[in-house]
């Protein structure tokens, strides 16, 4: 966990244990936020509104897309683009409509070359850097302030804190930085027009710019927050659960040398 260092608490752990714990922590969040995840990206990439009144809108509600989903799809169209994501692909808003990894690599690498597989770029590269500083400084802010406002003695669960501040942190983080997520989604499906035409219309783009202008143009300025309730949702489990693990990792690795040790 850049930025994080657990042995400030006075933990006693090597540097492989903890990139072990961040490694730990980021497998299992991965799993369990992906159904999460796909409602996102579905909602991103979704032209219409996301309202009951548009009646051309595939989705319009987080547990009505979930329904439709797991109706249409089955249960494993949530973990549809795991594998790519767990080894952090770029391509994981197109593999969203392909059978399988493979299946995506391929068609993809044969119908525009190598290229294709940083669309999307530009946005990441924009907020990655601001993304994972608001995220740990909020992370620490939001931990003073639980301090400064719980007593020393109803202070029970260290982890609670953690998981806690961890979700708070994610949520604020995730909203200064969302439109240039969807932008980034918006981009990588890009000549995948075929393959998404029964989730609804599509739209080509030329550049970040270009997609940022169009959205504007036919969604609004609201267009820009696409899928943000649950992309909130899911950074407040996510982040929440990344810290409570790599927390929980830490203090195992910690105890487990104390237990080792001498006397």
């Amino acid at each position: 966990m850049v930025g994080y260092d657990p042995r400030a608490d006075g933990r006693s752990i090597s540097n492989l244990e903890v990139a072990v714990a961040g490694s730990v922590s980021g497998l299992v969040t991965r799993a369990l936020i992906s159904p999460l995840d796909v409602i996102k990206i579905r909602f991103q990439l979704q032209i219409e509104r996301l309202s009951r009144s548009d009646p051309d809108a595939k989705y319009h509600g987080i547990l009505q897309a979930g329904r439709q989903i797991l109706q249409e799809e089955g249960p494993t169209a949530f973990w549809k683009g795991h594998i790519p994501a767990q080894l952090l692909s770029i391509g994981y808003g197109a593999v969203q409509v392909y059978r399988t990894l493979r299946d995506a690599v391929v068609t993809m690498y044969r119908t525009e070359g190598p290229l294709v597989f940083y669309k999307g770029l530009n946005p990441t590269l924009i907020a990655i850097f601001p993304y994972a500083g608001f995220q740990f400084s909020f992370y620490s802010s939001l931990k003073r302030a639980y301090e400064w406002a719980m007593p020393s003695e109803g202070r029970t669960n260290g982890n609670f804190k953690n998981l806690l501040c961890g979700g708070g942190a994610g949520v604020i983080s995730k909203t200064l930085t969302y439109p240039l997520d969807l932008f980034k989604k918006r981009l990588q499906v890009g000549g995948f027009e075929q393959a998404r035409a029964s989730f609804g219309q599509v739209r080509s783009y030329t550049g970040l710019l270009d997609c940022a202008r169009q959205v504007l143009r036919e969604e609004g300025a609201q267009g820009f927050f696409k899928g943000l309730s649950p992309s909130l949702l899911k950074a407040a489990l996510s982040t929440g659960l990344v810290f409570f693990c790599y927390e929980l990792c830490c203090s195992l690795f910690h105890h487990l040398r104390e237990a080792d040790s001498p006397g």
